[in-house]
């Protein structure tokens, strides 16, 4: 079975799970995630491999990291994630990429995220609920970060931190690649 697979398998059983548990109708859940009845369906019967802001849209309405939802394999305590089982969840043909190295339910969603931007390319979210955090480092390059509108520099070495329920861009307008990790913290669904 492939990584693909096992990953659509995985967020099937974990949507359908995680949707029971909240008590959430597919209509409900649907309306929450700003995606269609339909699509839902799909997924909970791994016949689609949805794109990774459908993914995140869904775990932000179940309350749940993206970690969660693609897991499967859920475990001890202590879980380490070799570095050839982070997911790659967005990349371009340019060789920009995010992988998804770890998360956790710490008491809401809470992610670590590594991040490379070629010169050019860019990438946009959607804003996550109230109350979500994004905290970031860049190691190389120069990150361009738009929140709400309003671009900000972040140059290798620096941090940033913002709250995340506005639209926000990542993006390299540099010659040099951006190299970042980044943790977003989601709060509890209520």
């Amino acid at each position: 079975m492939s990584d693909l697979d096992l990953l659509t398998q995985s967020l099937a059983r974990n949507v359908k799970r995680w949707r029971t548990e909240r008590g959430f109708t597919l209509e409900t859940l649907a309306a929450r995630a700003g995606v269609s009845r339909g699509m839902l369906i799909q997924i909970e019967q791994a016949r689609t491999n949805p794109s990774i802001g459908t993914v995140v849209k869904i775990g932000d309405a179940l309350g749940i990291s993206v970690t969660t939802l693609l897991d499967y394999d859920q475990g001890p305590k202590v879980r380490i994630v070799p570095a050839d089982q982070a997911v790659r969840l967005w990349h371009t043909e340019a060789g920009s990429y995010n992988r998804l190295l770890a998360g956790t339910e710490a008491p809401g969603p809470l992610e670590m995220w590594d991040w490379r931007l070629m010169p050019g390319d860019g990438s946009a979210s959607d804003p996550h609920p109230g109350g979500t955090v994004e905290l970031l480092h860049v190691t190389a390059g120069e990150l361009t970060l738009t929140v709400d509108g309003v671009p900000h520099r972040v140059p290798a070495g620096a941090s940033a931190s913002f709250e995340a329920n506005v639209p926000h861009t990542y993006a390299n307008t540099g010659d040099e690649p951006v190299e970042m990790t980044m943790t977003v913290s989601v709060p509890p669904v209520r």
